[in-house]
């Protein structure tokens, strides 16, 4: 059988942020507390006119053109920020992008690990029928209550990844290691806009699940941790990658440095710095980084990924990078966009965290952000939202 796993992959995030400098100011606390205590440095910022829709078209675009959506089967759709309690987001996405009418679409919910289950969804879909493709896509806006110690950890990003039989970019490898448990770590109840995070039982759940899942991965697969040049984790914040790799390096009792160490991770990190949590995104954000970012050629190379979704349900399998990947990346596209989003003030970060959210059925028009985006939500309108290409 031929292999099967990512042959595309594009993200994209918000064209708004706030340096968390400006937040530690307001605060009157030291911003190290920030760059250094959490790694991370800015927070993405949805317009009003933005939201999963719009952030998962806009990061799918780049790889439906010349025709490529034709081929796409299936559309699978994971987040955490859902829209409707009834309809995918899909939906909205697939026609934004003109995909073809017999395409299957369906949303997936686990907090940030639904993007994994749909990845390992999608390569069993295309092992059945190697000549489709399919589309998967996880968007998320992390939203806390002001004045938490989750506010800093907010953002928002969407990433696309087109699974396919003989990938450009990573063939990924189809030993699994699984581990689930009934926790209360971090919750939304449907009444609420913004998330509950208990965050050091979160961070203890997290460690746990990480040795768990690579325990049962090692049941299953020959690679012990030697055997990987990099590891992707979930990234609710960048010091938290740290904490797990380090944490896994002592499960395997590993004999290297805590530099080399570092240098099995840091390259996915760059990105997630500056754009924030994007919950079900995050780790493949982080791949995209690594891909983008790391100066040496990765091809060959095996990459270890490790997904955690609060509640809980881990996972953590792998991948080996494919010859010549580096001609399907979007890297100068998102480089770019990282370059011309705009740094809002603490006074603009307030207005736009506070969305409109008209419930009264009434026809909401949505004024234009500006936004560099294809797609935006233009109104709200007799309860149902209107998405408009630009």
């Amino acid at each position: 059988m031929s292999s099967v796993g990512i042959d595309q992959i594009s993200f994209y995030t918000s064209n708004y942020f706030l340096d968390l400098r400006t937040l530690a100011q307001v605060q009157e606390t030291d911003p190290d507390k920030y760059y250094q205590g959490i790694g991370q440095e800015k927070m993405g910022m949805a317009a009003h006119d933005e939201d999963i829709v719009t952030m998962a078209a806009n990061a799918a675009y780049p790889l439906v053109q010349e025709g490529a959506g034709e081929q796409v089967s299936s559309l699978l759709f994971a987040t955490e920020t859902g829209i409707d309690q009834s309809k995918a987001a899909g939906v909205y996405v697939h026609r934004l992008l003109g995909l073809n009418e017999n395409c299957r679409i369906v949303e997936l919910k686990q907090a940030c690990y639904s993007a994994t289950a749909a990845i390992q969804m999608a390569c069993a879909l295309v092992a059945r029928q190697p000549e489709k493709k399919v589309l998967v896509i996880a968007s998320d806006i992390a939203r806390y209550d002001l004045n938490t110690p989750g506010e800093a950890t907010q953002g928002c990003g969407a990433v696309a990844i087109m699974i396919t039989a003989n990938p450009r970019v990573l063939s990924i490898d189809p030993e699994v290691g699984n581990y689930a448990e009934d926790v209360m770590d971090f919750w939304r109840p449907n009444y609420r806009k913004t998330a509950l995070v208990d965050g050091k039982y979160s961070t203890k759940i997290y460690l746990r699940a990480l040795k768990k899942a690579w325990e049962h991965f090692r049941e299953a697969s020959t690679y012990s941790f030697a055997d990987f040049s990099h590891f992707c984790y979930h990234l609710p914040f960048s010091r938290m990658a740290q904490k797990a790799h380090q944490h896994l390096a002592k499960v395997n009792k590993s004999e290297l440095s805590v530099e080399a160490l570092e240098q099995q991770i840091q390259d996915t990190l760059s990105y997630n710095r500056i754009i924030g949590n994007s919950y079900t995104a995050s780790m493949y954000i982080g791949l995209a980084s690594l891909l983008e970012n790391h100066q040496r050629d990765l091809s060959g190379k095996r990459i270890g990924f490790f997904s955690y979704g609060s509640g809980c349900v881990a996972e953590f399998f792998s991948g080996r990078v494919v010859q010549g990947y580096q001609n399907c990346l979007f890297t100068s596209e998102h480089q770019m966009m990282l370059e011309q989003r705009k740094e809002v003030s603490y006074e603009e970060y307030l207005h736009l965290y506070k969305a409109p959210d008209p419930q009264d059925g009434d026809v909401h028009e949505i004024a234009a952000s500006g936004s560099q985006g294809r797609f935006r939500l233009s109104a709200i309108a007799h309860h149902k939202r209107e998405y408009v290409a630009i």
